[in-house]
């Protein structure tokens, strides 16, 4: 399952994103999503994990969750796979 996580802080890293859902399950992939001409953060990222009840336990504990100052927010991802 897709997974998108919106409001993250700016600061938050690849690394960072991986290790906050691999606490559920596996995470096939992660990436964050980044400005092109600066390489910043805009702020949201996806997540791939192969396990729904895994993807659908870290979204439940996730979502809402805060980080940092941020109180971000997790679900299933419309993009396709």
């Amino acid at each position: 399952m897709k997974i998108i996580a919106l409001n993250l802080p700016r600061t938050t890293t690849k690394n960072d994103l991986w290790d906050l859902f691999k606490t559920y399950g596996t995470v096939e992939s992660c990436d964050i999503v980044t400005n092109k001409e600066q390489g910043t953060s805009k702020g949201f990222g996806f997540v791939e994990m192969l396990n729904d009840a895994e993807a659908n336990a870290a979204i439940a504990a996730l979502h809402n969750k805060k980080i940092g100052d941020n109180k971000i927010r997790v679900k299933a991802s419309d993009q396709a796979k």
